[in-house]
């Protein structure tokens, strides 16, 4: 019988406690506004989905160190910085239902502790003592970065096509979700085969997981998603419904949007949404995210069947039926 996404959590709950141990310890600094800043938005709610998976991989590889709880902490680590710099890029003041970072204390004191995550990160690198783990990690983080400036150069373009769309996420969020899970198969010293298979594993289901992302943005409410509707079009981002609405629409639907996506912003949210309605495009992009997400699941067949595998799948298929 497939596991739910609470069970999936419910066999990692004690490593899970660990890596949060884990993460309090790494988190202190001498100095005041580090452990305040770094404090608010670890706690500031979260799935914890990125350690997780970490946890399920390695889990599923055979794995019976302890290095994992670090890797875990190390990606948590990875991800919040990301945060940090990205809130301050698209100069947002709401996430997870709070206040951002930089909302309360302000832009130079946000990137500096993001930087001071990553930085914390390196050093943790180092604890787990196998060049293979600092290496897949270096290699991310500096795809990430390059994910963040190419959806910086697609700001207000809405020529951007799905190859290109799909090519930033991947970069951005897929990347991380495919270390997470490649690092458990390299803590479990498995075969290139299953590291392999775990890394196309988190590489879907991290696409997957950040088009449902940028569907929940037009279908969602502050209350359930924790950031403002339409952020993504305040920020001229063009997303997977936007691409889908004026590839499908009219031409006047096509020009709208078009028009939103480069200077009208949110005033034109109420004719955006009508034109993503009419076109479907929201079911559209999520057929996409599921195509994803069976991909990932597939990807798992070379594994032998474990509890921790059966979590990963169930993963899978929270990433694209979540609604928050």
């Amino acid at each position: 019988m497939p596991l739910s996404v609470e069970q999936a959590s419910a066999l990692v709950a004690d490593d899970m406690q660990r890596v949060d141990d884990q993460i309090r310890e790494r988190l202190r600094s001498e100095v005041v506004l580090v452990n305040q800043l770094a404090g608010y938005i670890i706690g500031s709610g979260g799935k914890r989905l990125r350690p997780q998976l970490v946890l399920l991989s390695a889990g599923a590889s055979g794995y019976k160190g302890n290095h994992h709880i670090v890797v875990a902490a190390i990606i948590e680590f990875i991800h919040t910085a990301t945060l940090l710099h990205d809130d301050v890029v698209d100069a947002s003041n709401l996430r997870r239902g709070r206040d951002t970072a930089n909302a309360v204390w302000g832009n130079e004191a946000a990137v500096l502790v993001g930087d001071f995550l990553y930085s914390r990160s390196f050093e943790m690198m180092v604890d787990v003592q196998s060049l293979r783990v600092m290496d897949i990690l270096a290699r991310t983080t500096n795809r990430i970065a390059e994910g963040e400036v190419m959806q910086l150069l697609n700001v207000n373009d809405p020529e951007l096509s799905e190859a290109r769309y799909i090519e930033v996420i991947e970069a951005k969020t897929a990347r991380l979700f495919q270390a997470a899970t490649q690092l458990g198969a390299v803590l479990g010293e498995q075969p290139d085969e299953v590291r392999v298979a775990l890394a196309e594993y988190g590489n879907k289901l991290g696409t997957a997981f950040q088009i449902v992302d940028d569907v929940l943005d037009y279908s969602s409410d502050s209350g359930a998603m924790g950031k403002n509707v339409g952020d993504d079009l305040a920020e001229g981002k063009t997303t997977l419904p936007l691409i889908y609405a004026m590839r499908d629409g009219s031409t006047e639907q096509r020009d709208l949007v078009a028009q939103a996506i480069v200077k009208d912003g949110i005033d034109a949210l109420p004719g955006v949404l009508d034109a993503i309605e009419k076109t479907q495009a929201l079911h559209k992009s999520l057929a996409t995210a599921e195509n994803y997400a069976v991909q990932a699941a597939n990807a798992l067949s070379v594994l032998p069947e474990s509890d921790y595998r059966e979590g990963l799948i169930a993963i899978a298929n929270y990433a694209v039926k979540r609604e928050v």
